[in-house]
């Protein structure tokens, strides 16, 4: 016999979090594991939502259980209904065919196990998510002349808003007055109750001090319970502080050579570095670029889910990106750069020119620039020219990614946090 105690309550006002916690501990590997998978088969749009929680299906666990001791004691199982056996039959083993075990249409009579699935919050994704990056040489540079401001706590105010008002606190004050007060009273009425007692007071005497006592009495029930001096507001105050900003780059072709599959991997990539610095860092700009033969700027709308196609010539994004970072940003940013291609070019001097860019101009703005090129072919012309770069920059990184479940190595690759 076992007894098993699961506490099924619901989530409400926080009853059951300490639980809801202990249970993700419990399955924090298995859902760690199962993150790549989501990755793969999760689509963008429900990928990047801001809203609602996220499924992640474990493996069954397995629930705490008491037991009695096998090795001890006189044990007898009791079997409500049972009218056919009693104790010592021998039960003959069911006819093939007959037996309860498997499932139907199914010869395995072995014990399976439910899919269990994990239902975890946005935030609680991406922790998970994302615990082992960062971003490389994030705080590099930092603005001394960006800053922003936070409200601080400081103290108590007489005067304030009403949604501020502390309740606690002012209500301590309307008892400490009306104790202080009735202290008061109490021993102006002792005084004269005490004077009461002498029998030599004169008639006129005694009917003023009555009076007076009777005039307290009531000045001490006339105590209000709260007066305008008792209120207390919470009191709030800007602090600067501050700030170490970045921009982020994204690059990314969309010409005729990038076909569905393409594009939807580096949708992917794109996405998931989106959430990523969003997740880690306080302030990041995003400055979008598409290209065909012509590089133009975008929102973000309109970089992930419009249609476009023609040619290839990167040359003319990475000029964008240049003039962008000299016309928008100063020195003083930490300027990230991504881009994502199929490798194809419009011919071999325009990835020759790439390169050039990149080493004689970008790579000296920004701190770090990754390229992937999405392709199952060998590399191209692009992948050439810029491997040349990266053996030589530190801040230049490349991968290949020819399919979707390939992203989260690569962007792990790229991404890993470096050993103190």
């Amino acid at each position: 016999m076992s007894i098993n105690i699961v506490d099924r309550r619901k989530n409400s006002k926080g009853k059951s979090s300490e639980n809801r916690q202990r249970l993700l501990k419990r399955v924090e590997d298995q859902i760690k594991k199962a993150l790549p998978d989501i990755v793969k088969n999760t689509n963008v749009k429900d990928l990047t939502s801001s809203n609602g929680n996220i499924k992640v299906p474990v493996r069954g666990i397995g629930e705490p259980q008491f037991h009695y001791d096998k090795d001890s004691g006189d044990k007898k199982n009791v079997h409500p209904g049972n009218k056919e056996y009693t104790e010592g039959d021998i039960i003959k083993k069911p006819q093939s065919g007959k037996g309860q075990g498997g499932q139907k249409g199914s010869k395995d009579g072995d014990p399976t196990e439910d899919e269990f699935t994990v239902t975890i919050s946005r935030e609680e994704f991406l922790d998970y998510f994302f615990a082992d990056l960062e971003l490389p040489d994030m705080v590099k540079k930092h603005l001394n002349s960006i800053v922003d401001f936070k409200q601080r706590r400081a103290g108590y105010s007489n005067y304030g808003n009403p949604s501020k008002l502390n309740i606690t606190r002012s209500y301590k004050n309307s008892m400490a007055r009306r104790m202080a007060v009735g202290m008061f009273f109490d021993k102006k009425i002792k005084e004269i109750e005490e004077k009461l007692k002498d029998t030599s007071l004169k008639t006129n005497e005694r009917v003023d001090l009555e009076k007076e006592l009777d005039k307290l009495k009531k000045m001490k029930l006339s105590v209000s319970f709260m007066e305008e001096v008792d209120l207390q507001y919470n009191n709030f105050e800007k602090v600067p502080v501050p700030v170490t900003s970045a921009v982020m780059f994204c690059v990314m072709d969309v010409s005729g050579s990038m076909g569905e599959n393409e594009k939807d991997i580096a949708k992917r990539f794109f996405m998931l570095l989106y959430m990523f610095l969003t997740k880690q860092y306080e302030r990041i700009e995003m400055v979008f670029i598409r290209h065909t033969t012509v590089a133009k700027e975008v929102n973000e709308e309109e970089f992930f889910n419009s249609r476009e196609s023609g040619g290839t010539v990167v040359i003319s994004a990475l000029e964008l990106m240049s003039k962008i970072i000299k016309e928008r940003y100063s020195k003083d940013w930490n300027i990230y750069a991504a881009q994502a291609s199929d490798g194809d070019v419009w011919d071999r001097s325009d990835a020759v020119d790439c390169a050039r860019i990149l080493d004689a101009d970008i790579l000296n703005s920004v701190q770090y620039m990754i390229y992937i090129e999405i392709c199952r072919r060998s590399e191209g012309d692009l992948w050439q020219s810029y491997k040349t770069i990266a053996d030589k920059r530190n801040n230049f990184e490349i991968g290949k990614i020819d399919e979707v479940a390939g992203i989260w190595k690569v962007f792990q690759d790229f991404f890993k946090k470096k050993m103190a």
